[in-house]
Formats: structure tokens, C-alpha cells, sequence
């Protein structure tokens, strides 16, 4: 998890991303430079709990095995710290219905690919080797590095190409937008340059070069981009904002909050409006009126990260320390212990006041940047967000929050090795690094550098003791590993930390009961998944998880099933929760019934060899033999695991005998603790 930027705050680094920024959640395949954006959403929420299919879905695997870990499983472990609320930074720029709200870039076809194939990133060519292929050749290799993800290799192949053919505007384009995302903004600048020169109104150019401007504190300049960068809902908050942060390095804070205030739009820019406006204020120590606005953010949304350091900052200036607190605590319920909060309430119960949170006007316009970035990342739309992110770090590579929100992007390209080295540039001094090396470890897992992750897991809690977010995450990677009876012990240790168990420690119950119904020790599984449910009442993943292992057992079938149903009116849409209930009917010969749920299982999880082959079985015991042929034969060239694949083949050439269907022992009851 990191804690920080944008994303969820899971216990572990990721987490602290979610809860700073929300946003749009259109995923674009296809987004265009020029006008507005031609796209094709893709709706794609995030859980606060990421965790790996074994235990998230609490999936169960025919003959009562489960599914087998991804090689991501680590990674995606992400452990919630509070209950499993997602906190964002604005819940109303998450909530609304903008498709057309992802504006923006058509990188180069591949960096808006539908999905990342590569786990790492190929080293970028050397300029030998570019040297040695055709313009053709760069060409297509930098459309390739793009499907890729590979944005590197993307960037070198596209220049080489450029320099073959530089009067190439598509070329000029493709290698400018590579570049930018790459984080080479200097170089980017000089192509935006020429760019502009082609087509005047190029959004993404103008930005880069009003950014070069602020940057150096050219305001006019800056000025003058911004304002031919509009177009569409996010580019006109996006310069409406920035334009307001150059007013502000001129000296004008009138014109720079009255610009925010004629901004018409959305209702979701209520929050982006008034928390800007409040941090010019507060910049030019106008109290009332700074006051004024981030309290108003602070009400629109108090699960706003910023928002909340923003306001309790100002209070702890002006109204005083116990004002500031009540700001601080209030959050705290929300999401407990996030590391700045905690940091923030810690210097103001030692007599400090706080600082304003934003200090010159390029940090204000770093501020504008990453917010929309990590917004736009979380919620789908990756090309953009990795050009405001790379932007945001030009004006303040230390940004703690931007690196993070960029490094939790990479992840989500599945791309551990990038992410790795941007966690490695957390600045050692944040309340954040000590997350950002949680993550950094996870990732370092994900690349099957499970023993250097365990070493620096280890380190971390050597370090730390009592520090139960680095437990978990050394937990969730045994856990990944299919180590099933040393993830108990680990979350035992993280266990042994509470002195007195609460709603937010209902996973790591939840995670050790896995482990040890997973290592066949059911009577401390059982116990575990109960005390969870005790935490978290109606918890969908506990229910899920327990009521299926009942009824798979063949024991207290009626409280079972009940609880699976539970499970399914609150995951409606959950394809591995469904499974389970239409499973569980097929476990007590209910087979109607059965193929109702795993049809519907397959249809909100298509990919899944496991439910593709439940729902054979389930076709066979209703007499469909040929639909249930077609389901295993779908289920075998879905690369299910090797015991599944050799049962598949059975079925598809014997069909399903009685032995090979569990229904029958279903309804042989199992003692309690028998696993």
C-alpha cells in the first residue's frame, strides 16, 4: 500500500494513495489529442481491500481446493487499515458520470493498450542498436514497446525514428507523448516546442510548455499555454487551476480565485474549486477568506485527505491546537493512523503549530497535477494520469504523495520493476517512506524476488516490532506462496501486537483463518473466520468464506448457505462469490439452482478456468452433456492449474462420474472441526 497518494489506504503503502484524491473513472482505449476525446469507457472500481483471489473472493476451487494465487498475488494483497471503506480525495469527482471527463492524450497506440502484458520493462535500446534498424523498424518497435507498456523503449524507438524523419508529424506527436510520460519533460519541452508550431491548440503540448513556464516563473508565459489548453472537463479544471496558480506567482490573488470562481462545471468541482482557492489564500495569509474555503472542502467531503491537512493546518494557525485536532481526529475515525494525520497530530500535541500546506506557487500547481493525476490512474484512465504525474514531479520531484501515486500506476501497468524505483525515491524524512518500502518489498515479490522481499520485510520488522502493516505484508506473500502453515504463524505474531481486537482487525483474523483452513487445520480456521465475523458483522468475504467451507464439509448446512446468500446480496456483481453459491447448490445436488448462480458466475467472470468448469458440472448433472463438454473444453484452454487440467481432461473424456462430483458427499454430515 502506499500510503499516500491516491488509492485506498491499505494498511501497507498503497493504501494511503486512494484516500488523497478520488476522481473520473473512465478507462480510455483510444484518447485523443485534438478536441475532445474520442474514448471508450471501461468502469472499473477499485476495492479498498486488494487482496489475492485465494482470499479475497475466498474462491473454492472443485473437490474444495481453491484457486491458485496470480503471480501477482503479493502485490495485490493490499490489507485496509481502518474497516473497508474507500477514503478518496473527492468523492464527487469519483462518483460523476463524465466519460468524456478522461480528456486527453493518444499516446502512442500501445501506452493506451487495452491491458499490460509485461511484467517488467525491457531495458531501453542503446543507441547501437537504434542505430542499426530502419525507420520502419523504430517505428513498429516503438508501437510494440507501447502495447507493452514499455514506455522506455517506446520513447528511445520513437526518437530514432524522429531523427530519421523529422519533418514527421505523426512521428512528432508520437514521440513527444512517449517522452512526456517517460518523465523527460526537458526533452519533451523542445518537441512540444515544434509541436506547437504544427497545430497550436495541442492540449497536451500547451500544458507541458505552461508548466516549463511556471516552472520558471515565467508567469505570462505560463499563462498564455494554459489558456490554449482548455477543452473538455478535466482540461478546463485543469487549466482554470494552474491559470489560478500563475495569477498567484504574479502577485494576483484577486484574479486567481475570481478565475476558480467563474469556472462553470460538474458538481464535482465544488471540492477542487474550494480547496485551491483556500490554499492561494492561505499562501497570501488571508486568513479569513482561506479559512473560509477549506472549510467549505473540508465539509464536502471529510474523507478528503488534503482537504482535511489543508483545513486542520490553517486551524492550527488561527483557531488553535484543539480545533486543529477535532479536524484531524475527525478523519482518524474515518481512516485510522494514516501516517501524515498521525505525523500532523503528533507535532501539534508537542506545542507546534503547522505550516502552510502549500508553499510557492509551483508546489500549488504540483498540488493540481497529481490530485487530478492519482484521480485519473485509479479510476482507469493511466495515460493521462502518467503525463500529470510525470508533470507533477517536474515541478516537485519530492512530492511524497505524487511518487507514490505514480509508483501505485506502474503497479497497476504491472510493472514492479518501475514502481520499485520511483518507491526508492520516497525521501527518506516523509511519515511515508517506511509505507513506501512496505510496497517496495511486495513488488520486489511480485517479480519472484520472494526472498529479497521476505529479507526486507524482515528488516522492517526487526526494526519495528509491533508494526502490524509490515506483518500483514509479509503474511500476504506466504500467503501468495501457498505457505500457508507460516502465513499463520506470521499473522499470529501481528495477532499477538492487539492487545484489544476492534472493527479494523477483522482481516488479519480473517487472513490467518485462510492459512490455516488452507494448512487442514479447520477447528483454528473456523475459529478465526468467527471472530472475524464478531469485528465485522456481515463482512461479504467472511461470509462467503465460511459459509461455503460448511457447506463443503457437509456441516450446519442451513447457517451455510444462508451465509453465502448474505454474501451474494451485498456482491451482487462479485463472479467468485456467485460461484461459491452456485457451487455450494451443486455440493447439495440442487443442480437447477446451481447452474442459475454459475451462469451468472461466468458471465461476470468469463476468463476464470474454475468457474467455467463448475459450470460443466453443473450442465452435465442437468443433462446438458454437450454444453458441459463445451465448458470444460473453455475451462481447459483457459491454463487452469495442473490437477484441475488433468480433471478437465477426464471429464471431456469419460464425462463426470459420481466419484469425480462431490454432491454426493455433500450431504454427509462432517463433525465440526473435521477439515
Amino acid at each position: 500500500m502506499s500510503f499516500c497518494c491516491l488509492r485506498p489506504i491499505p494498511a501497507i503503502p498503497g493504501r494511503w494513495v486512494d484516500q488523497a484524491y478520488g476522481g473520473p473513472e473512465p478507462r480510455s482505449n483510444v484518447i485523443e489529442m485534438a478536441g475532445e476525446p474520442a474514448i471508450t469507457p471501461r468502469f472499473r472500481p477499485r476495492s479498498p481491500i486488494f487482496i489475492n483471489k485465494d482470499s479475497v473472493a475466498c474462491r473454492r476451487r472443485a473437490k474444495g481446493s481453491f484457486s491458485r494465487p496470480t503471480r501477482q498475488g503479493a502485490l495485490q494483497a493490499r490489507v485496509p487499515h481502518g474497516d473497508q471503506r474507500t477514503v478518496t480525495f473527492f468523492k464527487p469527482f469519483r462518483r460523476a458520470a463524465i466519460a468524456a471527463a478522461a480528456a486527453a492524450v493518444m499516446l502512442p497506440t500501445g501506452l493506451a493498450a487495452q491491458g499490460p502484458t509485461a511484467m517488467v520493462a525491457s531495458p531501453s535500446p542503446t543507441s547501437q542498436e537504434l542505430a542499426r534498424v530502419s525507420l520502419w523498424g523504430n517505428y513498429l518497435a516503438a508501437r510494440h514497446a507501447g502495447l507493452q507498456r514499455d514506455i522506455g523503449s517506446a520513447a528511445a524507438y520513437y526518437r530514432a525514428a524522429l531523427r530519421v524523419d523529422p519533418k514527421n508529424n505523426e512521428l512528432l506527436e508520437r514521440a513527444f507523448l512517449s517522452i512526456v510520460a517517460d518523465g523527460e519533460v526537458d526533452e519533451a519541452v523542445k518537441l512540444a516546442e515544434r509541436l506547437v508550431q504544427v497545430d497550436p491548440s495541442h492540449r497536451i503540448a500547451r500544458l507541458v510548455l505552461g508548466v516549463r513556464s511556471l516552472k520558471q516563473k515565467q508567469y505570462q508565459t505560463a499563462k498564455a499555454h494554459f489558456a490554449r489548453s482548455v477543452r473538455g472537463p478535466i482540461a478546463d479544471l485543469t487549466a482554470t487551476l494552474l491559470t489560478a496558480w500563475t495569477l498567484q506567482g504574479a502577485g494576483d490573488v484577486k484574479g486567481a480565485v475570481d478565475g476558480i470562481d467563474r469556472l462553470a462545471g460538474p458538481d464535482w468541482y465544488a471540492i477542487f474549486k474550494d480547496l485551491h482557492a483556500g490554499l492561494i489564500f492561505d499562501l497570501a495569509n488571508n486568513k479569513k477568506e482561506a479559512g473560509k474555503r477549506l472549510e467549505r472542502a473540508n465539509k464536502l467531503d471529510q474523507g478528503a485527505l488534503r482537504a482535511v491537512e489543508a483545513y486542520g493546518r490553517w486551524a492550527s494557525r488561527n483557531t488553535g491546537k484543539a480545533e486543529a485536532l477535532k479536524i484531524f481526529e475527525s478523519f482518524n475515525k474515518v481512516l485510522p493512523n494514516h501516517p501524515l494525520i498521525a505525523k500532523e497530530m503528533e507535532d501539534l500535541k508537542a506545542g507546534e503549530s503547522l505550516p502552510v500546506l502549500i508553499t510557492t506557487p509551483q508546489a500549488g500547481a504540483a498540488e493540481v497535477l497529481y490530485g487530478l493525476g492519482a484521480s485519473l490512474g485509479r479510476q482507469g484512465g493511466e495515460d493521462l494520469a502518467m503525463i500529470y504525474l510525470q508533470l507533477a514531479l517536474y515541478l516537485a520531484p519530492q512530492q511524497p504523495l505524487a511518487l507514490l501515486s505514480l509508483a501505485d500506476l506502474y503497479e497497476q501497468l504491472k510493472k514492479p520493476d518501475l514502481a520499485i524505483k520511483v518507491y526508492e525515491r520516497v525521501p527518506p524524512a516523509s511519515p511515508l517512506r517506511r509505507n513506501s518500502e512496505i510496497q517496495l518489498a511486495i513488488n520486489l515479490d511480485s517479480l519472484d524476488r520472494t526472498d529479497e522481499a521476505r529479507a526486507h520485510l524482515d528488516k522492517l520488522i526487526a526494526q519495528r516490532p509491533t508494526d502490524v502493516e509490515a506483518i500483514i505484508a509479509l503474511g500476504n506473500i506466504l500467503r501468495g506462496r501457498k505457505m500457508f502453515a507460516q502465513c499463520a504463524e506470521v499473522y499470529g505474531r501481528g495477532i499477538a501486537t492487539i492487545a484489544k481486537p476492534e472493527k479494523p482487525n477483522w482481516l488479519i483474523f480473517y487472513f490467518r483463518g485462510i492459512c490455516y483452513e488452507r494448512s487442514k487445520q479447520w477447528a483454528n480456521a473456523e475459529a478465526d473466520l468467527k471472530k472475524a465475523l464478531e469485528l465485522f458483522p456481515d463482512q461479504p468475504h467472511v461470509l462467503n468464506y465460511l459459509g461455503y467451507s460448511w457447506v463443503d464439509q457437509g456441516i450446519n448446512l442451513d447457517e451455510g448457505m444462508a451465509m453465502i446468500r448474505r454474501a451474494v446480496d451485498q456482491r451482487p456483481d462479485d463472479g467468485y462469490i456467485v460461484d461459491s453459491l452456485g457451487w455450494a447448490y451443486f455440493r447439495i445436488a440442487k443442480y437447477d439452482e446451481a447452474v442459475r448462480y454459475l451462469e451468472r458466475a461466468v458471465e461476470l467472470k468469463p476468463e476464470d478456468p474454475t468457474i467455467n468448469d463448475h459450470l460443466g458440472d453443473a450442465y452435465w448433472r442437468v443433462g446438458r452433456a454437450l454444453e458441459a463438454r463445451f465448458q470444460w473444453a473453455h475451462a481447459r484452454d483457459l491454463k487452469p492449474e495442473p490437477d484441475d487440467l488433468l480433471k478437465i481432461e477426464e471429464k471431456l473424456k469419460s464425462g463426470l462420474s459420481e466419484d469425480l462430483s462431490s454432491s454426493a458427499q455433500a450431504d454427509r454430515a462432517k463433525k465440526p472441526g473435521g477439515g
